[in-house]
């Protein structure tokens, strides 16, 4: 039986092949491990940081925002920090998705100003990632809900020049504007901004010389404010990069050692350690091969010492990749076991891989404190539309029964209208009796002359009369001149039986003064028929009208026989009549005082002492005629 001989060389490649996956599976188990015991700690650290760029503590001010029920403003301002902090970390997926949150609280809320800007910045991070469709709708959305004139013409020229990615002159001309737009607001922000995409145009064009003239005009800009003194170190980066694309090696590899310098100055050994790297591409397509593995080795010392267990990992990988290159699979199983020896102690001193796996479980928090505050504001709503919904029921209600009060109040007052009227009505047929009467009486002792005369007054009456028969008040005037007209009629009737005065004080305006219709009438009536008649010799009636400080007084006064003797004399009939025209009066005075919130007051005694006959004195109120008419 032949041995066959052992291919050294596959066995290394075969035990480095083993050495990553276990690398990869190592670093995770130990990672898990180590979060789970320091993760209080942590946290306890984080929050007490007074740094406010950090990605955890921006995390933890969410998540304290939304934990405290801050405002819906208070909250989508955290997302925009956040997903800022993530998106200078170029974790643009997760900065994406945070502006996005940020942008529906800001819509609710129809703050337009800050919804254009999130719009903007989805829009630039979709632009990163190379999502364009998505880039220009959002360029536009920016532009629409913009009132700022510039930012709707930067943003509206941002959505043009994506939509030509063929025309690099259009490009450029679009950026121009853009550059042209910020130096006029002063916005050096927005100008940076549009210089660095000017020298991705430029370089697109092959015209690495112009590339590098806006990335040093950026840069200048970028140092005369406080602002965008963080973007200086990027746009170095990518100046070194357009020297290297451009083959100048040298200048490439001094830039890259100054940015090496300027992370160790600043105390960045994350940065310090990723400019090595960078540093060693430069040198290695400058064909220094050597150089760039001492580079890559001290960024992988660096990244070790400083604890930065993914990072030394990143870094290890090159290294083993230059020496599979290279054939030297000694030194990169010497790597890789150096690297298996100090895996443990690095993993347990590395403050990232807390950091990293801690805002994992902060999103976790963050997203069932959403969640807690959807369901929370589903509840509320629920609440104000049961309220409101409540709310609307009782003003339905309290609407319905004002409208039926009001309908029954209307009712009521018609009712009583008509009531008012009714007894009004009433008192006439009465009157209208005992006058034809008279007039019957003249006919049959062939009296022609006094039934015409009698007949004229009594149609002059009557036409007055029946032109207020619908007012329950008329101007005093009118009713005085309707009492004399009636008092006229009653002397024809009874001849002899008595005179009557009627005195109106000339303090009083007649015209400009209202009293309820034909409510003194029966007063008079009364007297010359239960008072007067009855006396053998002439009686005296009079009528005066008296100036009150709240009104008017009527006093209706005569000698006849007095209401005793009155009530003596009368039949039955006369006696139901009498009874029915006084309550007709009083129901008249309730309705007039309730319908109209007046005080019309009604008083009827005998004289006193020897004098015989009546009093009657009835009090009215000042009335409105506006409203009383």
């Amino acid at each position: 039986m032949q041995v066959q001989p052992v291919n050294t060389y596959s066995c290394k490649k075969a035990l480095i092949f083993v050495f990553r996956r276990g690398v990869r599976y190592f670093v995770l188990l130990l990672t898990s491990v180590t979060v789970s015991s320091v993760y209080a700690q942590t946290e306890k650290m984080i929050k007490k940081s007074q740094s406010g760029n950090s990605i955890n503590t921006q995390a933890v001010k969410l998540s304290d925002a939304l934990e405290q029920s801050a405002s819906d403003e208070t909250v989508a301002g955290n997302y925009v920090e956040l997903a800022k902090e993530l998106s200078d970390k170029k974790d643009y997926v997760r900065a994406e998705d945070y502006l996005k949150r940020a942008l529906a609280f800001y819509l609710k809320l129809k703050k337009n100003d800050r919804s254009s800007f999130v719009y903007r910045e989805l829009a630039r991070i979709q632009e990163m990632q190379d999502r364009i469709e998505d880039a220009i709708t959002n360029y536009k959305n920016a532009a629409r809900f913009t009132a700022d004139e510039t930012q709707k013409s930067l943003n509206q020229n941002d959505a043009d020049r994506l939509s030509e990615p063929l025309d690099l002159a259009l490009q450029s001309a679009y950026i121009q504007q853009n550059i042209d737009l910020a130096a006029n607001s002063n916005s050096i922000t927005e100008q940076i901004s549009a210089r660095r995409q000017m020298a991705g145009v430029k370089m697109a064009q092959n015209d690495s010389r112009g590339a590098l003239e806006e990335l040093e005009k950026a840069l200048e800009e970028s140092k005369a404010s406080e602002e965008t003194k963080d973007v200086s170190f990027q746009i170095k980066q990518e100046i070194a990069n357009t020297l290297a694309t451009d083959k100048k090696h040298g200048e490439a590899i001094g830039l890259n050692k100054e940015l090496v310098d300027e992370a160790r100055r600043t105390n960045n050994p994350k940065t310090e350690v990723k400019q090595l790297q960078n540093l060693a591409t430069s040198y290695f397509e400058a064909g220094e091969a050597s150089d760039g593995i001492n580079s890559l080795q001290e960024a992988y010392h660096t990244a070790v010492e400083k604890s930065l267990t993914l990072d030394a990992k990143r870094v290890l990988e090159q290294i083993v990749s230059r020496y599979e290159k290279e054939r030297k699979t000694s030194l990169a199983l010497a790597a890789y076991s150096d690297f298996i020896g100090k895996l443990d102690t690095l993993v347990k001193n590395d403050s990232t891989l807390v950091d990293e796996n801690f805002f994992r479980l902060q999103e976790d928090k963050i997203m069932q404190l959403e969640k807690e505050r959807i369901l929370k504001d589903e509840l509320i709503t629920k609440k104000n539309r049961y309220n409101n919904a409540l709310l609307a029921s009782i003003v339905l209600i309290l609407i319905s029964l004002a409208v039926i009060s009001k309908v029954l109040y209307d009712n009521l007052r018609k009712n009583k209208k008509i009531a008012l009227q009714s007894l009004r009505r009433e008192m006439n047929p009465h009157f209208i009796f005992n006058s034809l009467n008279s007039v019957n009486q003249f006919i049959s002792e062939n009296n022609e002359l006094e039934a015409n005369k009698y007949l004229s007054s009594y149609s002059k009456l009557m036409r007055t009369i029946m032109e207020n028969s619908n007012k329950d008040f008329i101007p005093l005037s009118t009713e005085l001149e309707q009492l004399r007209e009636y008092l006229d009629l009653e002397q024809l009737r009874f001849r002899d039986k008595f005179t009557y005065t009627i005195h109106v004080d000339a303090a009083l305006d007649t015209d400009s003064i209202v009293i309820p219709n034909m409510l003194i009438q029966p007063q008079l009536e009364n007297a010359v028929w239960h008072g007067l008649r009855y006396k053998e010799e002439a009686g005296i009636l009079s009528l005066s009208v008296f100036r009150k400080e709240d009104g008017v007084r009527i006093v209706v006064e005569d000698n006849g026989i007095g209401l005793k003797k009155s009530r003596e004399l009368k039949t039955a009939h006369q006696k139901a009549r009498r009874s029915r025209g006084q309550t007709n009066t009083l129901e008249r005075i309730h309705l007039l005082n309730h319908l109209y919130h007046t005080k019309i007051t009604m008083e009827i005694v005998d004289k006193s002492g020897e004098d015989t006959g009546v009093v009657a004195t009835l009090c009215f109120p000042r009335l409105d005629r506006k409203k009383m008419g």
